[in-house]
């Protein structure tokens, strides 16, 4: 708004107030000249009026030093151990159980699935109490997990797994939402970068750990004693979250709409880096297909598709530690399109089938990718509204993450029609393209 009061109904003609003497160029323009002010608000939202992010070092320091963040990284660790080692053990147990691979496949297909509805579950995160419903969380995920404490056997048990396994990932869209604006609210907002690529680092470190714990424990001693693994990290996550204090009350909520999915559209900054994060999944879900073919022009067998996977897992891990300086320094859309084209060099030493320049270009896949995913959910988290953030993150959740199987469907159509090589090369280009676009795009810019 202008700050100056409506003109009188019957009196268009209300003079201006003067202008500051000698300074004729600071005239306020008519009214009808401005933009609406519902538009001024897109293109200047609050966030970018903020003070300055502080520099890398001292931003890791300041959450080192954060009690909050220390519990919230914590419970993030703890929560992913157990995630992560029982979504390598189901698909395991459904494989010996049956012997079918496409069951075992379905187990993944039953986590991922809810993330279609993110929208609509992540409105639980606005509707209650963020940290409350995260402690109720864990402990109902943990007593969703007692049925298969006895053991999961024959057709009935198998069913009753992936039924788990299906509301065990709406709690865990639930969590993600609700835990992205309990962050928001209980941390400094220039340390969110930060925090989200410690977070991600968190997760990455665990997917390379948690697999082994968790086939280990399989093998010594069943699929029900990996399940008690789980469901204990979910209480120790549940007292952990327990402890957290929130700095910030969000304010009273509206009504809130069934129309979630249009509130991310609602602000085009987040909107675009959403839309680039979704691409650059997609991108990587079709160049992962080609993977088994990949190793057998090299020569190599197809467990060294594990060493492939572990160098691009540490790659991820280091950039999510360095996530936050960049986007101090460079801003999010100059992040995310050098997220992209690291993911683009990458996919190119891929394409040249050679062993260790497809270790080279692991490390650089895997430090580019999550730098457009860790600028957008920060993003999201600065500009959506308080009260609606737990919406907001669930939905560019289902907009960055849903495009994996897309990409991973179109990748498998392809694997037939296209050599490998060609395939990591095209993907790559498309990548370059996308990074090249978010880099010079005019709007994208400004959103920095």
């Amino acid at each position: 708004m202008t700050g100056e009061p409506p003109a009188a109904p019957g009196n268009p003609e209300r003079p201006q107030p003067p202008t500051a003497p000698g300074n004729p160029e600071r005239a306020q323009p008519p009214e009808s000249s401005r933009p609406p002010d519902h538009q001024r608000a897109s293109e200047s939202p609050p966030a970018l009026r903020e003070p300055p992010a502080p520099a890398p070092s001292r931003a890791l320091r300041t959450l080192a030093r954060d009690r909050e963040a220390r519990l919230l990284l914590l419970a993030v660790t703890v929560s992913g151990l157990g995630s992560s080692a029982l979504f390598l053990v189901a698909g395991v147990w459904v494989k010996e159980l049956t012997g079918s691979d496409s069951l075992a496949a379905l187990c993944a297909f039953a986590l991922w699935l809810p993330s279609l509805a993110g929208p609509w579950l992540g409105a639980l995160a606005d509707r209650l109490p963020r940290r409350g419903l995260l402690v109720a969380l864990q402990l109902a995920t943990a007593l969703l997990l007692t049925p298969l404490l006895v053991g999961a056997e024959g057709p009935a048990g198998v069913w009753l797994l992936l039924a788990v396994l299906v509301l065990y990932g709406a709690s865990g869209v639930i969590e993600d939402a609700a835990q992205s604006a309990l962050v928001a609210t209980a941390l400094d907002p220039r340390a969110l970068g930060s925090f989200n690529g410690l977070r991600m680092t968190a997760n990455e470190g665990m997917k390379l750990l948690a697999p082994l714990a968790g086939a280990g424990v399989y093998t010594l001693w069943g699929g029900p004693r990996v399940v008690l693994l789980d469901a204990c990290t979910f209480l120790v996550a549940a007292l952990v979250y327990a402890r957290v204090r929130v700095r910030a009350a969000a304010p009273a909520p509206p009504r809130p709409s069934a129309r979630a999915p249009r509130l991310l559209p609602r602000v085009p900054a987040p909107r675009r880096l959403v839309l680039a994060a979704g691409a650059a999944m997609a991108l990587s879900g079709t160049a992962s297909a080609s993977g088994y073919g990949l190793m057998a022009a090299m020569g190599l067998p197809p467990a060294w598709l594990g060493v492939v996977s572990a160098a691009q897992g540490a790659g991820s891990v280091v950039s999510g530690v360095c996530a936050g300086g960049l986007l101090g320094r460079l801003g999010p859309s100059r992040t995310t399109a050098l997220g992209l084209a690291l993911w683009a060099a990458g996919a190119t030493l891929h394409s040249l089938a050679h062993p260790a320049a497809s270790l080279v270009g692991a490390v650089l896949c895997g430090l580019g990718l999550p730098l457009p995913l860790i600028t957008a959910a920060t993003e999201v988290q600065k500009r959506a509204p308080a009260h609606l953030l737990g919406r907001a993150t669930a939905t560019a959740n289902t907009l960055m993450f849903a495009p994996t199987a897309l990409g991973q469907g179109a990748g498998a159509a392809l694997v037939t029609a296209l050599d490998p090589r060609a395939q990591y090369l095209t993907t790559a280009l498309l990548a370059a393209t996308t990074a090249l676009t978010l880099h010079l795009g005019r709007r994208t810019w400004r959103g920095r």
